[in-house]
C-alpha cells in the first residue's frame, strides 16, 4: 500500500488565540488585500481522506499585523465527507524576520494535533526566514480574483 510522509510541523509562534470562530471565509468588509482561496485536502499517510478534521487558520494581515485582541484573519473549519477543505481569505503582508506563511493547525478527530505553517513559493524572503520549510510550499496561481492556493495536508494517525 501506498504511503505519504505525513506534513512537517512547526512552531505556533506567539500569535496563536484559541477559541476562533467556525468559519470558512476570513474576509470582511473593509480588509485590505489580495484575494486569496486555499484549497485542498486532508489525507492520513495511507493516502485515505480524513472526514471532520478540524483546520484552525490564522495569519497576518496585509500589513504584517495579526489581530491579537480579536478574531480577524482567524478561524477554524472542518473536512467534508471527502476531506476536502476551502478557505477564503487574504494575501498576508510581511513583517520583520519572516516571510509570507500562514498558520494552521490540523487534527483528525480523537488525533493529536499538528501544528504547521504553509508558505507561498518565489518569495524574497523564503531563504532567509529560519523557519521556512520548501516541503510546506502551496502550489498558487494567479487568476483574475486573486490568487488560488493548494496544500494537501497529510497525519500521521495513532
Amino acid at each position: 500500500m501506498p504511503q505519504r510522509t505525513p506534513t512537517p510541523s512547526q512552531t505556533e509562534g506567539p500569535f496563536y488565540k484559541p477559541g476562533s470562530p467556525e468559519r470558512t471565509s476570513l474576509r470582511e468588509s473593509g480588509l485590505a488585500g489580495t484575494p486569496l482561496t486555499v484549497t485542498g485536502y486532508v489525507f492520513s499517510t495511507k493516502c485515505k481522506p480524513i472526514a471532520h478534521a478540524w483546520l484552525d487558520f490564522w495569519h497576518a494581515d496585509s500589513n504584517g499585523n495579526y489581530d491579537n485582541t480579536g478574531f480577524r484573519l482567524r478561524g477554524h473549519q472542518y473536512t467534508d465527507k471527502q476531506g476536502r477543505y476551502s478557505l477564503e481569505t487574504i494575501v498576508p503582508g510581511e513583517y520583520p524576520g519572516r516571510t509570507r506563511h500562514i498558520h494552521v493547525k490540523v487534527q483528525a478527530p480523537g488525533q493529536s494535533v499538528l501544528t504547521t505553517q504553509l508558505y507561498f513559493p518565489g518569495e524574497p524572503r523564503n531563504d532567509s526566514d529560519g523557519i521556512f520549510s520548501p516541503e510546506l510550499l502551496m502550489h498558487v496561481q494567479n487568476t483574475s480574483n486573486g490568487q488560488l492556493a493548494t496544500f494537501n495536508f497529510v497525519l500521521a494517525l495513532q
